[in-house]
């Protein structure tokens, strides 16, 4: 084995298979690491070593740098997950291991980003009352996750898009800056330039909500295109399922100026889909040409799946940090407007340039499309 070794969390976990093969991993992980339970379900992985080499006994992984990758997979709860992490990364640094990385794309309990007290999490615009006790009687779960996931033996931790500012504190300051939050601005700017879902003369960016909007510059800086100008929205929530949604007053562009365009709303996640539609509902009355959505972590639900379905959004682009987006089931009636950009090889590159990770840079496209059949774009592309 190299001093690099990639192992998943769980079996047949196509992400992990993705990122070891463009690090160079020659061993499929499930030749590396065991991941096994027992009768009484308890989870139990072992590194598979020479059973006839008694040296070194507890120290087979002496100066190895362990990736263990992460993702939500549909038979397994987050709960789960988060368990078979903590084991993963005790069972490596038990063994020797130098350093344990979690490539954790989507970074599980990342909602429940806050507590009931005031050195429970942060936001932007500060915290009162009011959202002190929305949290009452809750725990702060990122940062037990962060806690628990640092005494299992995990030194770095590299993500994706992350939605919270309090969880990129929390991590930041228990991994002593050896978080790694990655931003797809570049992924997304050569998916829209390089491709044919957009008229890239006719392009503008929409950023849904304030919360989006500081992505959404980095889209459009990447463009490298100054004609893309950004439509900024604003939202209220009045209930849980209730949002009203109207063009941001410090808006550079209004309804009136999106007609015939191509409009990309770009966002880091989406559930049920209900407030992105009703933004995309509004942008519509602008008689724009296409409506594009560009999410990061699409979280694929039946109620999200109907939602979205709808006619007012032309096309779905989103990534595979969530891998079950890739099975055409999961997809549903949505694989007719679907994009998936499998992003393995853009993480692993990052990762050749963490110190200490003695692999060279990794050259090629950031991305992979993967696309249905049934879209009318794909045109027999493989």
């Amino acid at each position: 084995m190299n001093d690099l070794i990639v192992v998943g969390s769980v079996a047949d976990c196509p992400f992990a298979s993705d990122i070891g093969h463009y690090l160079g991993q020659v061993e499929d992980y499930s030749d590396i690491i065991s991941l096994k339970s027992f009768l009484n379900t308890e989870f139990c992985p072992r590194f598979i070593v020479d059973s006839d080499n008694w040296k070194n006994i507890g120290d087979k992984l002496h100066g190895k740098k362990v990736i263990i990758t992460s993702t939500a997979m549909g038979e397994y709860s987050r709960n789960e997950l988060a368990m078979h992490n903590f084991l993963v990364a005790r069972a490596a640094k038990d063994n020797g291991a130098e350093r344990v990385i979690l490539l954790e794309p989507d970074l599980f309990y990342s909602a429940q980003d806050r507590g009931p007290k005031p050195e429970h999490g942060l936001t932007a615009a500060g915290r009162d009352e009011t959202d002190y006790k929305k949290f009452d009687g809750q725990p702060f779960s990122s940062r037990l996750y962060a806690d628990l996931l640092k005494s299992s033996g995990i030194d770095e931790v590299v993500t994706v898009h992350n939605h919270s500012a309090s969880v990129q504190n929390v991590f930041s300051q228990k991994f002593h800056g050896f978080f790694h939050h990655l931003l797809p601005s570049k992924v997304y700017a050569q998916y829209l330039t390089h491709s044919d879902i957009v008229d890239v003369d006719k392009l503008i960016l929409c950023s849904p909500d304030k919360g989006a909007y500081d992505f959404v510059k980095l889209v459009q800086a990447e463009t490298a295109l100054p004609h893309v100008k950004i439509l900024r929205m604003h939202k209220e929530r009045s209930g849980e399922r209730d949002v009203d949604v109207y063009v941001d007053y410090e808006s550079e562009l209004d309804l009136g100026d999106i007609e015939g365009k191509d409009i990309v709303v770009v966002d880091d996640m989406v559930r049920t889909g209900n407030t992105i539609l009703e933004c995309c509902k509004l942008i519509r009355k602008g008689s724009p040409r296409r409506i594009i959505f560009l999410v990061t972590h699409f979280y694929s639900s039946r109620e999200g799946r109907i939602t979205l379905n709808d006619p007012d959004i032309d096309e779905i682009v989103t990534t595979s940090t969530i891998p079950k987006i890739l099975n055409r089931d999961m997809q549903g009636r949505l694989r007719h407007k679907m994009v998936v950009l499998r992003i393995a090889r853009w993480i692993s590159d990052y990762i050749t340039h963490i110190p200490g990770v003695n692999i060279p840079h990794i050259a090629g496209p950031l991305y992979t499309e993967d696309i249905s059949s049934k879209n009318p774009r794909w045109k027999g592309r493989l």
